[in-house]
C-alpha cells in the first residue's frame, strides 16, 4: 500500500510537510501587496548542477491544436503566462521537440525560446530559467548522430546556447530494443558536446530506467532526472517504485499530469466533460473517483476556511487544484502542471508556500485507494 514518505524522506528533498492544518493558502492579493516570495530559496531543488523549483510548468499545449485547442492567438497570454510564473519564481519550464500538431511541430519550443528573449525582468533571472526538453524516439532515429541533430534542431528553435535537461522521450525497448542502445549512446554523447547540461528520461518503467542509470553511469554521464505520470491518479505500484528507485539513486521525479489532464481541478463532472479526446477518457473515469475527489474538495474546504478573501465556489476549486499539486511536492516530485493562461497560472502558484499535513497526505492516499478508477498510464511507459 502507497503511503506518505516519512518527515526524513520529505526533508531530503528540501520539502518539509506540515504535521498542522492551519498553515493557510497564499493568495495573489497578499503576495502581490507584501512582496513575499512564493518559496524561499532553501526549498529550491537541486537537480546536478541546476537549481530549480520545486514547482515547473509544462507547455505541452502550447502549439497543440488537436488536445488542448491551440490558436496563434494565444500567443500574447502564452507570453504573460510565462512572464508571470518567472516573476514569481518559477525557472523550470518542460517541452519537447514533438509539441505542437501538423505544421505547428516544435512550436512549444519556439515560443519558450521567444519568451526568454523578450522576458522584460532581472538578466540573472532569465539567466537561471531551465528548459528541460524532450526528444522523440522517432523511428528515424537510428543512430547516436541523428538524436545529436535533433538535439541541435531544438537548440536552433528556441535560440539558446544550452538546454538545462535533454530527456529521451520515451523507451523504444518494447518494440524496437536495437534503437533503443543507439538513443542511450545519443544521449551520451550530447552531453560529452555540452550541448546539454544534465540528461534524463521519460516514461521508464523500475527495469529499463535501472537499465539505462547503468549504462550512463558506466559512461561518466549522470542521469539527473526520470519524468513519469504521477498524481494522486497514478501512484500504483510501478510509480511507487520508480519514485524509491529515483530516491535510491539520487535521481529527481519530475511528475507530468499531476492534475490527471484536469480531473483532479474539480471542475468537471460526468455531466460536465471537457471537449475533444480527453472528455472520451473523462468519461470513462470521473465517475469512479467521488471518493478521492470527496476527500480534495474537504480539504479545499477546511484550508479555505483560512483565507479571510475567499468568496464562493470558484475559490474552492481552485484550492482543490492547489491540494492535488501539494501533495505531489510533498511526497519529493518536482510536479510540472500544465499551463496556457494567466488564470491557470495564478491557480497553480497557490500551491507553493504552504504543505499539507500528513494526516491530510493520508487522507488523501486512502482516498486515492478507495477509488475505485485510476489514471490510464501511458502506453509508452516501460516496465
Amino acid at each position: 500500500m502507497a503511503l506518505c514518505l516519512s518527515a526524513s524522506k520529505s526533508i531530503a528533498f528540501n520539502i518539509r510537510c506540515s504535521n498542522s492544518t492551519s498553515d493557510s493558502l497564499p493568495s495573489s492579493s497578499v503576495f502581490k501587496s507584501l512582496k513575499i516570495p512564493r518559496f524561499w530559496p532553501w526549498q529550491k531543488v537541486k537537480m546536478g548542477p541546476l537549481t530549480v523549483s520545486p514547482m515547473g510548468f509544462g507547455t505541452w499545449a502550447w502549439g497543440n491544436q488537436l488536445l488542448w485547442g491551440y490558436q496563434d492567438s494565444m500567443d500574447s497570454e502564452l507570453q504573460q503566462t510565462f512572464n508571470l510564473a518567472v516573476e514569481n519564481g518559477i525557472n523550470l519550464f518542460d517541452t519537447a521537440d514533438s509539441y505542437g500538431t501538423g505544421k505547428l511541430n516544435g512550436q512549444s519550443e519556439k515560443l519558450l525560446g521567444k519568451f526568454i528573449r523578450q522576458f522584460p525582468g532581472d538578466k540573472q533571472v532569465k539567466n537561471d530559467i531551465v528548459i528541460a526538453t524532450k526528444f522523440a524516439a522517432y523511428p528515424w532515429r537510428l543512430t547516436p548522430g541523428q538524436f545529436v541533430n535533433a538535439c541541435k534542431s531544438s537548440l536552433d528553435r528556441m535560440q539558446i546556447e544550452q538546454i538545462g535537461i535533454g530527456q529521451l522521450h520515451w523507451s523504444t525497448a518494447n518494440y524496437a530494443p536495437l534503437q533503443e542502445r543507439a538513443l542511450w549512446n545519443g544521449l551520451v554523447a550530447m552531453y560529452d558536446k555540452g550541448l546539454v547540461r544534465a540528461v534524463g528520461v521519460s516514461n521508464y518503467g523500475p527495469k529499463q530506467l535501472l537499465k539505462i542509470h547503468k549504462y550512463l553511469d558506466d559512461r561518466g554521464v549522470p542521469l539527473r532526472s526520470a519524468q513519469v505520470q504521477f498524481s494522486l491518479l497514478s501512484m500504483g505500484s510501478d510509480q511507487m517504485e520508480i519514485k524509491n528507485i529515483c530516491d535510491s539513486l539520487g535521481i529527481r521525479v519530475i511528475a507530468y499530469s499531476p492534475l490527471g489532464l484536469g480531473m483532479l481541478t474539480g471542475k468537471y463532472t460526468p455531466s460536465n466533460l471537457p471537449p475533444g479526446p480527453r472528455g472520451l477518457l473523462f468519461r470513462q473515469i470521473l465517475p469512479g473517483l467521488e471518493p478521492l475527489l470527496t476527500s480534495l474538495r474537504e480539504i479545499a474546504q477546511r484550508r479555505r476556511k483560512t483565507i479571510p478573501q475567499v468568496r464562493g465556489i470558484a475559490i474552492n476549486i481552485k484550492v482543490a487544484m492547489q491540494v492535488a499539486i501539494n501533495w505531489c511536492i510533498c511526497k519529493g516530485t518536482i510536479p510540472i502542471p500544465g499551463v496556457k493562461s494567466v488564470k491557470q497560472t495564478e491557480e497553480n502558484l497557490g500551491a507553493l508556500g504552504w504543505q499539507l499535513s500528513s494526516d491530510e497526505l493520508l487522507q488523501l492516499e486512502y482516498a486515492a485507494l478507495d477509488s475505485p478508477q485510476k489514471m490510464i498510464q501511458n502506453v509508452f511507459q516501460t516496465k
